[in-house]
């Protein structure tokens, strides 16, 4: 065995106050699996793979959570991370967000992309990248 120091993403972690909730709306949106649940946490993954083999999206019980406000206010909880999906046809991608229990932020402040809120208030971004999509190099499809 290598002695070889190995880091790697194993997933990016959410707090929020109902995992299994939140997993389920994020598997729907993007066509994943659920691929772990318990009382504390739920996590996502891309179709047909175990858990870990690819990097997923963890949602993590936090009773205390509280929405960040976004665009950033003074004096208000902030957004510490978002995340942003490549979509190939955004009008078509936010109304399926939509959908799925998404709502599009009250601001916004580009034609190439929309922030939206996922149900717990987590602030995500569908970016349109349709060259990026139909690369041979791009993952998670």
């Amino acid at each position: 065995m290598s002695d070889k120091l190995k880091i790697k993403m194993y997933a990016f972690t959410v707090d929020c106050k109902e995992p299994y909730e939140l997993a389920k709306f994020y598997a729907d949106l993007l066509k994943w699996e659920i691929v772990f649940n318990d009382d504390n946490y739920a996590c996502v993954g891309a179709p047909g793979t175990e858990q870990g083999a690819y990097p997923g999206i963890t949602f993590q019980k936090n009773t205390d959570y509280q929405p960040p406000v976004w665009p950033a206010e003074p004096d208000a909880q902030q957004t510490m991370a978002h995340l942003d999906f490549a979509v190939n046809d955004l009008e078509k991608s936010v109304q399926y967000a939509i959908d799925c229990g998404a709502i599009p932020a009250s601001k916004q402040f580009s034609d190439g992309w929309r922030v939206m809120l996922d149900p717990e208030g987590h602030p995500f971004c569908l970016c349109q990248m349709k060259s990026l999509i139909e690369s041979a190099n791009f993952a998670l499809l």
